[in-house]
């Protein structure tokens, strides 16, 4: 597997609104997207920092970003290493003993097909491996 870089970072908020607005007052920074996934339950808002996006996450209905929530309350949800072959990673991974929590890859924001590791395999931390099809376009 050859990890190109890390995409992106997660973090889980209550309030997206209110947490865009720490953001850009406290980093300088300005969210370039705001998203919503229904299928996932959630509402994000992006910020480019280098190659590397933050994204900030509400959920707005049950599932395991909400689950994760109210466990572990707000902060860092996960992070997303960019992979050339989503589904050669995710052989690999699985031959070395780790678990998937999907069987396949799901879709997620601008079309980023997403595949996240057992947690448990991962000393804790969701790891997601993502191939990004408009990787020409975006840094």
């Amino acid at each position: 597997m050859t990890i190109r870089r890390v995409h992106h970072l997660n973090f889980l908020v209550r309030d997206l609104d209110a947490a865009v607005t720490r953001y850009a007052r406290a980093l300088g920074l300005q969210a370039e997207h705001r998203d919503e996934l229904p299928g996932r339950g959630v509402r994000t808002a992006r910020f480019r920092v280098g190659e590397t996006w933050i994204v900030l996450v509400q959920p707005t209905a049950d599932g395991e970003p909400m689950r994760h929530l109210e466990t572990h309350g707000e902060g860092f949800f996960l992070v997303s290493y960019e992979v050339d072959d989503l589904e050669a990673a995710a052989a690999q991974a699985r031959a070395a003993g780790l678990s998937t929590t999907s069987p396949a890859p799901r879709t997620g924001l601008d079309g980023w097909r997403v595949i996240d590791l057992d947690a448990d395999g991962m000393d804790g931390v969701v790891v997601q491996l993502l191939q990004d099809p408009g990787r020409g376009t975006e840094p």
